[in-house]
């Protein structure tokens, strides 16, 4: 195992990083998905940061959440402004340590960013799948995953790390490939959506559906369904912020006037502030994605596809070290999920660290910048790598 060369803990950019492909499940080995669909081909985008060491045990792999991608760090090229979604947490220096850690992230199959999803083109048609595209689940997706470390040849993960939906996968890898998994931190995260969540994204959904561009999925050579989208993105915009967040950062102030304009314009801060949300949104996201992503996160239920209706059973056979972060002012995945999680963890015996952080910021608090949130990940994957060494 290489030897870990202490530095200051100033951390540095990844650098130029690269959207590789990765390609599986052709002709006659096609995957079979939860609902018995037999898929194929399927691509996979992913990104990977760092270096692999010579016996393969300082693999990092970071899931995104609903709308994110692989580009998890530094940029594409000199000229980007805007560096990968995780930049704040994985570099040289950083929480993930680049210079100790192979770090891999992969957009999730379903997606929009380079893996298959319903734009993708349907090899059987010549045309994007659109609502042809099979509905798909987080075992799914994490499936998907396996195949790609396959492919790079990796056995084991030394952590699987991931926020929100990504930390819905972290669990189902832990729980569907536990000798595969040495330690994970599922952050801002559950086992399974209420039925708050679940009306959230109906909501959402319908938004789009109800964009007469949608045209049941088949809008790829015509308009996009972009006001549905817009608005969808609103509505989940909403639900990743906080009560608190929202009134130190808007309040009821005016936007650029001294009253109101009594008509239907943005008069208010915050509704100029979803406006552009949903606006920027739409230039980068496919609104059948957000269809299939939001649909699988709803079917998500640890307890019942794994533990039978039990959520100890569920994590029975998980083998894997855990940190367990949520965050005080999260009201979509609120703490009380995450502490349910811990004790059925408990109950097996499983090595559980769990922190609730103090923060203002809503359920995004993960994706922000937070030293104590940095500080905790680097401490137990440090901790983590140097047990494995031992």
């Amino acid at each position: 195992m290489s030897e870990y060369i202490e530095h200051d803990r100033v951390g540095k950019s990844v650098g130029q990083v690269e959207k590789k492909l990765y390609t599986f499940a052709e002709s006659s080995e096609k995957m079979v998905l939860e609902n018995g669909t037999h898929f194929g081909p399927i691509t996979l985008a992913y990104e990977t940061c760092g270096r692999l060491n010579s016996d393969r045990t300082n693999v990092i792999l970071v899931l995104h959440a609903l709308t994110g991608d692989s580009h998890m760090a530094g940029v594409y090229s000199e000229e980007d402004a805007k560096p990968g979604w995780w930049d704040i947490m994985i570099g040289p220096g950083k929480g993930m340590d680049t210079d100790r850690f192979f770090v891999v992230c992969s957009n999730i199959v379903g997606g929009c960013m380079g893996s298959t999803g319903p734009s993708s083109i349907n090899p059987e048609t010549g045309k994007p799948y659109g609502m042809d595209f099979p509905v798909l689940t987080m075992g799914d997706m994490v499936r998907a995953q396996k195949a790609l470390m396959d492919h790079l040849g990796i056995k084991k993960l030394l952590s699987v790390v991931g926020g929100s939906v990504g930390g819905m996968q972290v669990l189902e890898w832990c729980v569907r490939y536990p000798e595969m998994v040495c330690s994970a931190i599922p952050l801002a995260t559950t086992t399974k959506h209420s039925a708050l969540a679940i009306a959230f994204n109906e909501v959402a959904r319908q938004a789009i559906m109800a964009d007469p561009n949608w045209c049941n999925g088949e809008y790829y050579s015509g308009k996009k369904p972009d006001l549905g989208l817009a608005v969808a993105r609103m509505i989940g915009h909403i639900t990743y912020l906080s009560d608190e967040s929202m009134r130190q950062k808007f309040g009821r102030r005016l936007q650029d006037q001294s009253d109101f304009s009594y008509g239907f314009k943005a008069d208010f801060q915050v509704e100029s502030y979803l406006r552009y949300q949903g606006s920027k949104f739409v230039e980068r996201f496919d609104a059948n994605s957000f269809l299939y992503i939001t649909k699988a996160a709803d079917y998500f239920d640890l307890e019942q596809q794994h533990g039978g209706g039990s959520i100890v059973q569920a994590f029975s056979g998980v083998l894997a070290k855990f940190l367990v972060v949520s965050f005080t002012s999260d009201w979509l995945y609120p703490t009380y999920q995450s502490k349910t999680m811990v004790k059925a963890m408990k109950k097996n015996g499983i090595d559980v660290s769990f922190c609730e952080i103090e923060a203002d910021c809503g359920h995004d608090a993960f994706l922000l910048p937070n030293e104590r949130l940095t500080r905790l990940i680097r401490g137990f994957l440090e901790g983590v790598f140097n047990d494995i060494g031992r």
